[in-house]
């Protein structure tokens, strides 16, 4: 298999705030996010990021994505350095982050066509591009119509779509499935099985296990911000009955040491 993300060491720091410290109940000005992070991703597979709410996923993906920079550590993307050459790595992602973050003042069209010229995508690619993907998920009937007019489902679909707009080798998708109805998430989980069959890379942070059991070809456990386990799904499982199962056994056994 030929490697195209390799992460190594990755650690974050936080400063919190007096006002976050309040509504934390702590004294603690610093919050270690992620701590000696390391794990590789497979082109052409999916690799499920699984963890607890405040496990350090978020921030991970964030880093990944060029959107913030590790305090220490690096990763490199097919053979891309994220702290030496950003840029590059910028070029060969699509991120979609938990929260949707296009403007609802604007229509999905206009999203698309934006996000495509800034990658320097040529009109006519970008409008086959667009035709195909907004056909694929039913924004075509919604494509003039703002964001803010459109139901979640479609804001989330048109996010996908528009995470897309450069054709990416590798895709970071952060709770893509979060909110949405049973029938928009069949689709959106239909379509990571689709782009892995294609060569992408998918990387791909949920807390939903069954999703994860149905799509991912590998998976990594973390635990406050750090891997506790990494491999293909079946190994990571072992001897348990579901990766619910196994992901509470190694919650437990971590907790326990640290008493």
């Amino acid at each position: 298999m030929e490697k195209i993300l390799e992460v190594t060491g990755l650690k974050k720091t936080f400063t919190l705030s007096k006002k976050q410290q309040a509504i934390e109940k702590t004294k603690t000005k610093k919050r270690i996010a992620v701590n000696g992070l390391s794990f590789t991703a497979y082109r052409g597979e999916i690799f499920g990021l699984l963890g607890p709410n405040g496990a350090g996923k978020t921030t991970t993906l964030r880093i990944l994505s060029t959107l913030i920079r590790p305090d220490e550590g690096d990763a490199t993307l097919d053979g891309y350095s994220l702290k030496a050459s950003p840029s590059e790595v910028r070029a060969r992602i699509g991120f979609l982050t938990s929260e949707n973050k296009l403007d609802e003042f604007f229509t999905p069209r206009y999203h698309f066509d934006f996000f495509s010229d800034l990658y320097g995508v040529p009109n006519d690619v970008r409008d086959r591009r667009r035709k195909d993907l907004f056909g694929r998920f039913g924004i075509d009937r919604f494509e003039e119509v703002k964001l803010a007019n459109l139901s979640t489902g479609m804001k989330q679909k048109t996010a996908i779509a528009v995470s897309l707009a450069n054709d990416p080798d590798v895709i970071i998708f952060d709770e893509p499935t979060n909110g949405l109805d049973v029938l928009t998430a069949r689709t959106v989980t239909d379509f990571l099985l689709e782009l892995r069959n294609r060569g992408k890379t998918v990387l791909l942070s949920t807390h939903i296990f069954t999703l994860a059991e149905r799509v991912c070809d590998r998976v990594g456990i973390i635990i406050d911000g750090q891997m506790v386990k990494e491999g293909a799904l079946s190994d990571v499982i072992g001897d348990e009955k579901t990766l619910e199962d196994a992901f509470f056994s190694l919650y437990a056994a971590r907790k326990v040491g640290e008493e």
